[in-house]
């Protein structure tokens, strides 16, 4: 029996444990041991800011349950930080204790990055009073107990994160800025006019934006101290100013590594009998920051660790990223630095900020490359099947940006959608694992939810679980 020792129990190191246990069920030909340094089971990082905003308790975001190891045979350590990894005996060292491994995976994910403000970090290089990361579970409950209504609140980051932090806070009835060194919101995924909409939606939300500003110093219970002279008062102040792959673990046992562990496409890092997957690696075919790529990987490489499919290999994941804000419907995906005037590009825009809508589509060879749809929920769908399926898109452009057309080999009944077809983005669920927990016995939205967790994030793909459920009871309705 081979032993595949993972340290990192978060997203990533989670779904790797149970993509193999789905391969392995017995643990007949894998044992797993998964060293975490946290003292809480895994949950979901995406959900965190449901959290923050009071939609969703600590519990709800549990990736498993405390039975969960001991029902699938896994080894599991909690508060178990490995501080030294010694590829000579295969073997990686947590405390007083050596744990061996016939093949290690580094699932360690990434940290926050603390930015250069001065006074943000006290003498020891932690935050200083009143300033909390927004990254872990802990992270969500300090700022929770901090942010009673009317609070002035800052947060240091306009990224995806940084936003849906912000609007959590906003609903909690804090006054909330957000500063952002850049002059548009969210500008790794957004162009300078979806992010001025998006600007334009949150500040009706109650968030406030200094954009294209740093903030210069930083006074416990007082606040920043802004570049251009101004002052922001904070009583709090949320860091969410970008992360860095967590790379130390590999690079002191000499495996190489970039802006992360890197990794090619069976997931082997320089050492083949370690691999990396999640925040922590690099590969050329990933978005850093995003779950989808993690899951992906893990299922690619529970394949290879079971022997199932020696074959496996990972070639990349094309994304979609959505801000999971209340009352905020913004998807973005492929290319959308493409101006107008591209001459291989088909590019078209539509503005209504009075209205919170912005839409922005790029089309190559009639296919859509990248896409920015801001408060047009219809056109997104659309919009993203398109993407994910390659297919052609409708002549009527102008339709298809309003949400008035849909694909032209639309779907009439989900029943011709493939199984493989993603329906929750933000927990990566796919039709066939909905019509597997339909069988199981999960034949409610709210039972299916609880058993995949889809339409627990953002919420968008409420109608279509809502769409598969009903076809599911329609045409395979349960015996009596």
């Amino acid at each position: 029996m081979r032993n595949v020792v993972i340290v990192g129990y978060g997203m990533a190191g989670a779904r790797l444990a149970d993509e193999i246990r789905r391969r392995d069920p017995k643990a007949e030909r894998v044992s797993v041991t998964v060293l975490g340094d946290e003292s809480h089971h895994a949950y979901n990082r995406v959900l965190l800011s449901s959290v923050v905003a009071g939609s969703l308790t600590p519990d709800a975001v549990r990736l498993h349950d405390p039975d969960w190891a001991a029902k699938h045979h896994v080894d599991l350590r909690l508060g178990s930080a490995v501080g030294k990894i010694d590829r000579t005996r295969r073997v990686v060292h947590v405390d007083d204790t050596e744990v061996p491994y016939d093949a290690l995976v580094l699932a360690t994910g990434s940290r926050s990055w603390v930015p250069p403000t001065p006074g943000l970090l006290d003498g020891n290089g932690a935050l200083a009073p009143g300033a909390v990361a927004f990254r872990s579970l802990d992270d969500c409950a300090e700022i929770v107990a901090k942010a009673s209504p009317g609070t002035p609140v800052a947060v240091l980051g306009g990224g995806l994160l940084g936003l849906e932090a912000a609007r959590g806070l906003a609903g909690r009835g804090c006054l909330v800025t957000v500063v952002h060194p850049v002059k548009h919101l969210m500008e790794r995924q957004l162009d300078a006019g979806a992010g001025r909409v998006l600007a334009t939606t949150l500040n009706g939300l109650g968030i406030e934006f200094r954009l294209g500003v740093l903030a210069a110093k930083y006074t416990p219970g007082d606040g920043l101290e802004l570049d251009d002279g101004t002052h922001v008062p904070a009583d709090l102040v949320v860091v969410s100013a970008g992360v860095r792959a967590e790379t130390s673990l590999a690079e002191q046992a000499g495996i190489e590594v970039d802006r992360g562990i890197l990794v090619d496409d069976a997931l082997r890092t320089s050492d083949p009998r370690v691999h990396a997957i999640g925040d922590c690696a690099q590969h050329v075919g990933t978005v850093s920051g995003l779950v989808q790529p993690a899951w992906e990987q893990a299922a690619v490489l529970a394949d290879r660790l079971t022997g199932v499919a020696p074959a496996a290999r990972y070639s990349g994941t094309t994304v979609v990223t959505r801000l999971k804000a209340r009352d905020v419907d913004l998807a973005a995906l492929g290319d959308v630095h493409v101006g107008v005037d591209s001459v291989d590009d088909e590019v078209l825009c539509f503005q209504d900020p009075a209205r919170g809508r912005y839409a922005k589509l790029v089309l190559r060879d009639d296919k859509v490359t990248g896409a920015i749809v801001l408060g047009a929920p219809d056109a997104a769908a659309a919009i993203t099947q398109l993407f994910d399926r390659g297919l052609p898109a409708p002549t009527d452009r102008l339709a298809l940006l309003l949400g008035r057309a849909l694909p032209a080999e639309n779907e009439a009944s989900p029943a011709d959608l493939p199984a493989s077809a993603v329906v929750c983005r933000c927990n990566t669920v796919s039709k066939g694992q909905l019509v597997s927990a339909w069988r199981g016995g999960a034949t409610t939205l709210s039972s299916i939810a609880e058993v995949t967790r889809a339409s627990t994030g953002c919420g968008g793909c409420k109608d279509a679980v809502c769409g598969i459920v009903d076809w599911l009871a329609a045409s395979q309705p349960q015996s009596a």
